[in-house]
């Protein structure tokens, strides 16, 4: 009869420490789970790279929870990343037409989409340089060998032309182009004085101290440069990329743009 109790005894603390090891375990797991990060993929423009950099340190820093992934480059390329099926939660575009494409193919949610900023369209040259030109249309003259601009998928690129379509100048402005492929490619190549001088966004501009701005793009000769943004609706982050895109909408992210020069339009 000892030998049943005893038996009975050492299965009974057998089976609860399988309990209790099950328990650990299930513990263990839930609370990976909650540590688990959420990876946001954010597609920007290229001309927003320093500002979103920036600001992302102080969001991680709030949303322990969140790691944010950034794609950088023209609107025109990320807006076909995003037909292709690329990762993507958060869509920042440097014009409205590609942002109207997606929506127009119904690949972004619509009432996420917001006007957040405004940049202005500027011509620059390497600092320092005796460069003999001091408004757009000079650089249609014989002043100018080389002149850096974006290509026809490069928002600032798309702006460049409408401003020279607009003053009658386009066809001489093709002949002496470098196309780059993003706006900080164009940049890059005025910074090294690779061209003579370059037609890039007052923000980036703003950023490289090898450039200095010549003029600003004369007034009406191309629409506003409006950065829209919002969520992708294949987004499978739905509420953590809509709290993303409300903190762009913040004063402390609004003091970030005003800092990097872009303006600030979004309205509440």
């Amino acid at each position: 009869m000892k030998k049943i109790v005893a038996i009975l005894c050492t299965m009974i603390m057998v089976f609860s420490l399988a309990a209790c090891g099950n328990s650990t375990n299930e513990d263990t797991t839930e609370a990976g789970k909650k540590d688990e990060k959420v990876e946001l993929h954010i597609l920007a423009a290229a001309s927003m790279t320093d500002v979103l950099n920036e600001l992302a340190k102080t969001y991680e820093k709030d949303h322990p929870n969140i790691k944010l992934t950034f794609t950088y480059d023209s609107s025109g390329t990320l807006q076909t990343q995003i037909e292709e099926g690329a990762p993507a939660d958060v869509f920042i575009s440097a014009a409205t037409k590609q942002m109207n494409a997606l929506k127009d193919e119904d690949l972004m949610d619509n009432d996420s989409i917001v006007e957040l900023l405004e940049n202005k369209v500027v011509l620059i040259k390497p600092k320092g340089s005796d460069l003999d030109v001091s408004s757009f249309e000079d650089v249609a003259t014989d002043k100018v060998k080389m002149v850096a601009i974006g290509n026809s998928d490069v928002p600032v690129g798309q702006y460049t032309q409408t401003i020279y379509e607009n003053l009658k100048l386009w066809d001489k402005i093709q002949e002496k182009a470098n196309l780059g492929t993003n706006v900080r490619q164009v940049l890059d190549w005025v910074a090294t004085e690779n061209v003579d001088c370059g037609i890039v966004y007052a923000t980036d501009a703003a950023i490289e101290d090898k450039v200095e701005v010549v003029c600003e793009a004369p007034k009406g000769s191309c629409d506003p440069a409006i950065y829209p943004a919002g969520v992708v609706k294949a987004t499978e982050h739905s509420d953590e990329a809509e709290e993303f895109l409300d903190f762009l909408k913040t004063d402390t992210a609004k003091k970030a743009f005003e800092k990097y020069q872009f303006t600030y339009i979004y309205q509440k």
